[in-house]
């Protein structure tokens, strides 16, 4: 019986979720049918504005307003939330001239957009606004309206926001994408707004960055293998220079000391160039970090010897280009 009952708790879990994604899908398609030229008109007044973007709301609107700042933000156009109780309180020295105010409300019919919209419009600042009432005052009174109309929340009571605010900030990703194609906007571009992501990484992160934080493991051609065992043990990249006045003259690798002890007895008198591998994979100091991975994956290796100017400067791990996200 209590297995029972666990299966169709299960069922009903998973039919409610369903039910909810289908719903908000159906509300988002049919989103498309209502991007029209007033949509457009309010694109090309963002992109030809000289100022930035001020987004506004009130409840959980306001909270889509954040979320739409951050991608408008990382996406090449300028912008700034602001809380619309709190623009009504002060903030409202936060629009300037040039600015294009976005409002966000369902209903918008809001008392604080009531009272917002004539305030911004005395500041004759260009209103946007996205609601899914047309006839609404907010939808009366802004100079564009980007129609979010949902038939019914995703809220078996009609009443929590949810399809409706999904809406939103479906409409705020459009305008953030119609204006990142206008402005030409390119993964470089993004990568210079998201340095510390895997992205940026990858387009910024040079193998000097990696080197300059490491350990620097060399030994002399002539050191005995104790001490390449001592020098490999403290540096912790698994491997060594062998280098000779800055030099490179080869690699020993954790490999190359499991090799020699399978291929000798006794290893006194042994030196890093008997157990050296000579002419090791390099990288220049000022290469891309991706361009090290790359060279690690063709040569199926671990470790590359970073130079520059023909003298040792690091050593690079694949276990370093893992840490910063780039494999």
């Amino acid at each position: 019986m209590q297995i029972f009952q666990i299966l169709n708790t299960q069922d009903t879990i998973i039919s409610y979720a369903k039910k909810t994604i289908a719903e908000e899908a159906k509300a988002i398609a049919y989103l498309e049918e209502l991007i029209d030229e007033e949509f457009s008109n309010a694109v090309e007044t963002i992109h030809h504005s000289k100022g930035r973007v001020i987004i506004t709301g009130i409840g959980k609107s306001a909270i889509i307003a954040t979320k739409i700042v951050a991608t408008m933000n990382s996406t090449g156009t300028p912008a700034v939330f602001m809380h619309a109780a709190d623009a009504i309180h002060g903030d409202l020295g936060n629009i300037l001239e040039d600015d294009i105010v976005i409002c966000i409300s369902k209903s918008g019919n809001t008392p604080e957009i009531k009272v917002l919209v004539p305030l911004i419009k005395s500041f004759k600042n260009t209103i946007i606004g996205i609601t899914a009432n047309k006839e609404s005052f907010l939808g009366k009174e802004a100079d564009y309206i980007l129609h979010a109309f949902v038939e019914k929340e995703a809220c078996p009571n009609n009443l929590a926001p949810t399809t409706s605010t999904t809406a939103q900030m479906v409409i705020g990703d459009a305008l953030a994408v119609c204006l990142l194609h206008l402005q030409g906007f390119s993964s470089h571009d993004f990568a210079k707004y998201h340095p510390g992501g895997a992205l940026g990484k990858k387009l910024y992160l040079r193998v000097s960055d990696i080197t300059s934080r490491n350990e620097k493991p060399q030994v002399s051609p002539d050191s005995n293998i104790n001490t390449v065992i001592v020098e490999m043990t403290e540096k912790r990249l698994g491997a060594t220079a062998v280098t000779d006045n800055g030099t490179i003259l080869g690699i020993i690798t954790d490999g190359d000391l499991r090799r020699m002890l399978t291929t000798n007895t006794s290893f006194e008198g042994l030196t890093a160039k008997d157990i050296m591998s000579t002419d090791p994979k390099r990288i220049d100091d000022d290469a891309m970090a991706v361009d090290a991975l790359e060279k690690l994956e063709e040569n199926s290796i671990s470790q590359l010897l970073a130079e520059k100017d023909g003298q040792y400067t690091g050593l690079i791990h694949i276990h370093d280009l893992i840490r910063e996200g780039i494999l």
